[in-house]
């Protein structure tokens, strides 16, 4: 019998329900979906949709990921996960500790959405509290290194002392390639200076700092550890003339706690200073993140590192603060660069710089002399113990001679009562104390080298030596300033804490639309976990059978992102964007290596792309040609055939951002990577604007053959006020033996690229953010929050676009996740783009990405997470500032004494002295309605950014004017 067809389609099936994290995740709902895409003219989202994401590239299948679980699942599911780890007493040492992060500081800083989702201070003006955290950062750095001028920060260790030895190879005038590191620094620090060097023809030296003859080898730079790996404390004054002595310049890798006691390495005649800040406060977090600190000579202000943090002026000649030097950005330098770092680890730095606030010099003093006097006091039992242990002066570690053959029974009998010491070769242990150490735990210590319960002696029989040479103790005062001595108690720590929140605009206060930085929520119930203890309480080197818990985290999460991805490996090691950049393109350069094609060196960039992506290909050692973009925003691929035809040979990568910079699907991106396999490079895809694609399209399926993500961007890790990151590569399976690793726990294969950072798994602590993100909202979740960003970016173009053009669309008229508005219009009226950022403060809002990839553009970027009601709000004030333009344009308003030229307005500017303006202060401070029912004040006027640059000063001087 045959079957009567229809006469009409059935209808289509309804769609499937959005899960319930994802209902709260997504700011957008059904009935605001409704009117937006009605708006927009289209008859559905999904039509929308086909529209704007080019057919040739989309996903025919949903994403493979388990099913999505509810909040309360989720987390359930992870404590189940995080029950496998176990916390044990870590005295492994290496440059992380076991510290206390006090209550204060936990709940106020690192548990607060005030704090930690916050953006880069790159609007100062409502970014004083954070800049001045930083500050004070800053300056306990500057103070305990004894060198003029320091960062607000770097990633960790081992990238702080690998910056290091580029700043000297870059400033250094011998002409040697040559760089000397102590076989006494820590082997992760090691390794990640290998790493770095080998591309830039850098020869490394590893040796004794005593007996290297620096005139028989003269080296460009030194790297010292203070104090060693193994814990002795030397005096490098002697090596430290020895290499100045051929030109070259020195790093101490110093413990910022040790130098509250020891001569610091300013006063030693060293030249830079680095480390880690993590156990000033900060949680070991099996490895991050953790802010690094940089310090150095006033003559090298240029050429540091990362951010600079000074006091300026604003508009009314009050102090102000604001990011120094930002002539020194990578957009600006590109392939001149000589770094790539574009972030730091903001809000770890503030942590730590609260801690010293906190405890204050007299406090933190206190704590090291305990810590040492517990490791002197172990060394002193252990001799009598008849161990050898070191003569030297030490500060909290101890080196035990044991002997080979009894080191592992020391080991299992320490784990047995749960601890975990270092096994050094050959033949002896480490054991490193820390804040956390107490007598009994020493006596306990001391009873498993014994081999008994009952010592033949008690602490107070022994003496220990506590005392330092003359040469080595610390005698200049540190943390003068009166924010050291100020905040001791937790009612005046609480009190300052919040004074200094409240000077910033953070997602707790409204949306932060900026382009290519995806400001989007961070969810309570994704930040839980974070500072669970069997998250933030492990070392990273703790034995693996201890971190099965962390285990089954990374390889959940790296299944789920290769899934997303199209990838067939990850590396989670890569701790910010501009590392998996750079990670990306070694893997590129080992792949071509192991080839036999080591002349594949050149790498072509888009004259759009982000200025990382220069600077990255220059650290890995290859050179930079430029491709041009068509008017449309497009890469020109008339000039990239052209180009890769010409460099066919020595083709190695093109650096490609998708969707474009300029914020649209390009529909040639197939080609594009086609061309590029056809003459023999790959395609090197930057993730940061992976918003817009997971779960319509992969950069794996669509050629790309390394793609990095940016977690703290598409994956829901917060911006932490400029930091942390975290930047993961995926590859393609060609490329996955070439993946980093690392030889302290021996992750990796024989053709890996080496440690990345530090840590085996970089910012270990805080992938459980991404880990909740995608477990609650699933591939449906996932999916829809993609389409909800890219409808919230077009509804913004349609309503802006009459006022201010939007600059790029795709072929179908529509923009990706984010869309670039033209202000160029406004510049032959006097009005710049900085004018209408500074006056959207008056409106309650941090101004969108400004002046990139065009400039005289604002690049805005809503997400998912807003609600139609704060999209149109900040619609209202973009077409309020553009009638306030008007106003100057046709003469109505003064063109220099009008609200956009004089904003942002204070409370002060409009309470204190004559209102001379020929504008209200109604104007001035209310634009629009609903700001008198809440009303954002910015704490300082208009910066002047060219009074600081002349003026640089990065410390606390000067800053009582600034309190007052």
């Amino acid at each position: 019998m045959l079957e009567l067809q229809p006469a009409i389609a059935p209808p289509a099936a309804p769609p499937a329900p959005l899960p319930p994290f994802a209902l709260r995740h997504i700011g957008i709902t059904p009935a605001a979906e409704a009117a937006m895409v009605e708006a927009l003219g289209y008859a559905s989202l999904d039509q929308l949709i086909d529209q704007a994401v080019p057919a040739a590239i989309r996903l025919q299948r949903p994403l493979n990921l388990p099913q999505p679980q509810s909040e309360y699942e989720a987390l359930a599911s992870l404590r189940a996960i995080a029950s496998q780890n176990q916390i044990r007493r870590s005295l492994i040492g290496m440059g992380y500790s076991p510290c206390i992060t006090p209550p204060v500081i936990q709940r106020n800083i690192l548990e607060n959405p005030g704090w930690y989702t916050a953006y880069t201070p790159y609007q100062a003006e409502i970014a004083q509290g954070r800049l001045e955290a930083l500050l004070n950062f800053q300056t306990m750095i500057i103070d305990l290194t004894g060198l003029p001028i320091a960062n607000a920060s770097l990633l960790d260790e081992g990238t702080a002392a690998a910056e290091a030895m580029a700043m000297s190879y870059s400033v250094c005038k011998n002409k040697s390639n040559r760089f000397f590191i102590s076989e006494a620094c820590h082997p992760q620090t090691l390794e990640v200076v290998i790493t770095r060097a080998e591309p830039l023809g850098i020869e490394v030296i590893i040796g004794d700092h005593m007996t290297m003859d620096f005139e028989e080898t003269p080296v460009f730079g030194a790297l010292l550890q203070y104090p060693t790996t193994d814990g002795v404390v030397w005096d490098y004054r002697g090596c430290i003339e020895r290499v100045h002595g051929v030109g070259g310049l020195v790093t101490l890798a110093a413990d910022p706690l040790a130098l509250t006691l020891l001569t610091s390495p300013g006063e030693l005649g060293a030249d830079i200073a680095v480390g880690s800040t993590q156990r000033l406060g900060v949680p070991l977090g099996f490895g991050g993140p953790h802010a690094a600190y940089f310090a150095t000579q006033e003559a090298y202000k240029r050429q540091i590192p990362g951010r600079i943090v000074g006091v300026s002026q604003d508009s009314q000649g009050n102090p102000a603060l604001r990011l120094a030097l930002q002539t020194r950005e990578q957009h600006i330098r590109r392939d001149k660069a000589t770094s790539n770092i574009c972030t730091a680890q903001v809000l770890l730095a503030v942590i730590a710089s609260m801690y010293g606030v906190y405890h204050g010099p007299e406090g933190l003093k206190a704590i090291a002399a305990t810590i040492h006097h517990h490791a002197t006091v172990l060394a002193a039992g252990l001799k009598r113990l008849n161990y050898s242990v070191v003569d030297g002066p030490i500060f909290d570690t101890v080196c035990i001679g044991v002997g080979e053959a009894s080191a592992p029974a020391l080991l299992a009998a320490a784990a047995e009562r749960g601890f975990n010491l270092r096994l050094m070769e050959p033949g002896h242990l480490a054991i490193a104390c820390d804040e956390l150490s107490t007598s009994e735990e020493i006596t306990e210590l001391l009873q498993i080298f014994a081999h008994r319960e009952t010592l033949p002696f008690t602490l107070e029989d022994l003496t220990p030596n506590t005392t330092y040479p003359e040469a080595l103790t610390r005698t200049t005062p540190f943390l003068q300033d009166p924010v050291f001595n100020r905040y001791h108690s937790e009612t005046e720590l609480l009190r300052y804490l919040h004074q200094l929140e409240s000077k910033d605009l953070a997602l707790n206060t409204a949306m932060i639309p900026l382009g290519s930085c995806t400001m989007k929520l961070n969810a309570a119930a994704e930040m839980f976990p974070v500072t669970w203890p069997e998250f933030g309480q492990i070392h990273p080197f703790a034995p693996r059978s201890q971190t099965q818990g962390y285990q089954i985290l990374f390889n959940q999460l790296e299944t789920w992102l290769a899934e997303i991805t199209g990838f067939a490996a990850i590396s989670l090691q890569p701790n910010a964007g501009s590392q998996g950049e750079y990670a990306g393109l070694q893997v590129i350069r080992a792949y071509h290596r192991d080839r036999g094609d080591l002349h594949r060196t050149i790498c072509l960039i888009p004259e759009s792309a982000h200025g990382t992506n220069p600077a990255s290909a220059v650290m890995c050692g290859m050179k930079v040609v430029s491709i041009k973009c068509d008017q449309d925003g497009d890469i020109n691929l008339t000039d990239l055939e052209a180009k890769a035809e010409k460099y066919s040979d020595q083709l190695a990568a093109l650096m490609v951002t998708y969707p474009s910079t300029h914020g649209v699907f390009e529909t040639g991106i197939r080609n594009i990577c086609e061309v590029i396999h056809r003459h023999g490079g790959q395609v090197y895809m930057d993730g940061a604007n992976m918003n817009a694609q997971v779960g319509l399209c992969r950069p794996g399926d669509f050629g790309a053959d390394v793609c990095h993500l940016n977690l703290h961007k598409t994956f829901c890790i917060p911006h932490g006020g400029g930091g942390p990151g975290v930047g993961p590569i995926g590859v393609a399976a060609h490329l996955a033996p070439y993946l980093p690793g690392h030889g302290v726990t021996g992750l990796g294969g024989e053709k890996g690229i080496g440690a990345i950072a530090a840590a085996p798994w970089g910012s270990a602590s805080i992938l459980v953010i991404s880990w909740m993100y995608i477990a609650m909202m699933g591939a449906t979740g996932l999916t829809a929050a993609t389409k909800a960003a890219i409808l919230s970016a077009n509804y913004i173009a349609h309503q802006l676009d009459a006022a201010y053009p939007v600059l790029f669309k795709g072929v179908k008229g529509l923009v990706a996740h984010e869309c670039i508005i033209d202000l160029r219009p406004l510049k032959k009226h006097s009005i710049e783009v900085d004018d209408v950022a500074k006056r959207l403060m008056d409106y309650g809002f941090h101004a969108p990405t400004m002046s990139w990839p065009v400039i005289g553009t604002m690049m805005i970027e809503p997400t998912e997470s807003e609600s139609l009601a704060e999209l149109d709000r900040f619609c209202g004030a973009m077409l309020a500032i553009r009638a306030e333009a008007e106003a100057v344009i046709t003469g109505a308003a003064d063109p220099q004494d009008n609200p956009l030229k004089n904003a942002p307005h204070t409370a002060q500017s409009l309470i204190c002295g004559d209102w001379s303006h020929p504008y209200s202060r109604e104007v001035a401070a209310y634009p629009m309605v609903d700001l008198k029912r809440h009303k954002f004040w910015p704490v300082v006027g208009r910066i002047d950014n060219a009074y600081g640059d002349r003026n640089l000063v990065c410390s606390c001087i000067g800053m009582e004017a600034y309190q007052a």
